[in-house]
Parts: structure tokens; C-alpha cells; sequence
């Protein structure tokens, strides 16, 4: 299975500003779902759908509590399926970190670096290191490989290109 991440359009299966109720239905055909917030937009309890696969996690973030704002891709496990999560042919799993994002900057992407993030503004794209469990460490100490992927809508990272 490949999941094809297309900021600011969304990822495969799940285009921005897709339904709540389409957004659950699709979502229950990659695992279980569970509904946190159902039809909230309060700031700080907004509505997510969360996906448990066997090999992998993803958080749809409805920040209207109505439609489909943004989601978030954590990488997948070794299983039973070979599960991939790609952006412009990369697997941003399975290419180390820093690697990952040279590449990036490499085909002219504004890329923000973090110790434990990282945020490409202009595609709407922010990646974490930070994991919560033993994984195989880059030479900067930190993790080897990303551990989770946003994709959000147009300029949703925007505001980290200003200065305070």
C-alpha cells in the first residue's frame, strides 16, 4: 500500500476539506476508527478521527469539527502489507531524516529545521523526530528517521517563515 502525501491537497484517500462523515467511512476501511471531539471546533478540543491500522497510525484533524483540515501520517510498522508514505517519490519513512530533508532542499523547497521538527512552508509539510519508543539514532542523536508527517492546507506553515 502506498500513501501518497499531496500538501495542499491532502493525501490518498483523503482530500482537504473532505466531509466528516466521508472522512469516517474511508478511514474505517483501513482499520479502526475512533472519533475524539466528534463535530467540535473549540481551539484547544477540535474533532480528529483516528485510524489504527496493525502497521500504522493516522490523526485526520477536522479543525471545524465538519470538514477535513489536515493529516497526520505516523510510520508504519514491519508487518504483513509493505506500507509506504511518499511525497514526490520519497519514501519519507524509510530515508533518514536529514537525508530526507537535503533532498528536499535540493530541488529548491524553503526547509525550517528543528532539533526534533522540521516544516517545509511552502507545501504545507511538517515532520517529527521526537518517538516515543527505542529507534536506531542519527549522528546527531537524535532519531534516524521521522517518526510522524503532517500534510496540511495552503500556508498552514506559513507563520514560521515570519520573524518574531
Amino acid at each position: 500500500m502506498d500513501i501518497e502525501l499531496d500538501p495542499p491537497h491532502g493525501i490518498t484517500g483523503f482530500p482537504l476539506g473532505m466531509p466528516a462523515a466521508a472522512v469516517k467511512e474511508a478511514a474505517a476501511a483501513l482499520g479502526t476508527v475512533q472519533v475524539q471531539d466528534d463535530g467540535s471546533a473549540d481551539q484547544f478540543h477540535y474533532m480528529k478521527v483516528l485510524v489504527l491500522h496493525p502497521q500504522f497510525e493516522i490523526v485526520f484533524h477536522l479543525e471545524d469539527g465538519r470538514t477535513l483540515s489536515s493529516a497526520e501520517v505516523w510510520t508504519p510498522q514491519p508487518g504483513a502489507e509493505e506500507i509506504r508514505v511518499l511525497f514526490r517519490d520519497i519514501d519519507v519513512f524509510r530515508t533518514p531524516a536529514l537525508q530526507l530533508l537535503d533532498q528536499l532542499e535540493a530541488t529548491g523547497l524553503t526547509v525550517l529545521r528543528e532539533t526534533d521538527y522540521a516544516y517545509v512552508p511552502g507545501v504545507s509539510l511538517g515532520f517529527t523526530r521526537t518517538a516515543g519508543h527505542d529507534v536506531p539514532l542519527a549522528s546527531d542523536g537524535e532519531p534516524l528517521y521521522f517518526q510522524a508527517v503532517l500534510t496540511g492546507p495552503a500556508h498552514y506553515y506559513d507563520y514560521k517563515l515570519t520573524k518574531d
